[in-house]
């Protein structure tokens, strides 16, 4: 496999944590009032897509070696859920 190759699959195994997590911030941003309490955000922004992403590329390497192979609906799923949950969370969402 070439260095452009293996760069190539790196970057898709970590596009899909990537965008998600910049979606996330930017919609929570948008739309306060379905991601948590009205108060100040718990850190910055890119702190907060920073954070998403790593709990994103964890789920993708768990689902990677559960699998034997990425881009299984199921990892997908499960990344949009921890994703959301790690956002709702950074946000104070239970203080509602």
């Amino acid at each position: 496999m070439t260095a452009y190759l293996l760069a190539d699959h790196l970057f898709n195994l970590v596009a899909p944590a990537a965008l998600i997590a910049l979606l996330l911030v930017a919609m929570s941003r948008v739309f306060p009032v379905f991601f948590g309490s009205k108060q100040a955000f718990a850190h910055s922004w890119y702190a907060q897509v920073v954070i998403n992403f790593i709990a994103g590329m964890g789920v993708l390497m768990v689902g990677l070696v559960l699998f034997g192979r990425d881009a299984k609906m199921l990892t997908y799923v499960m990344l949009v859920l921890v994703m959301a949950i790690s956002q709702w969370c950074l946000l104070g969402g239970w203080k509602r």
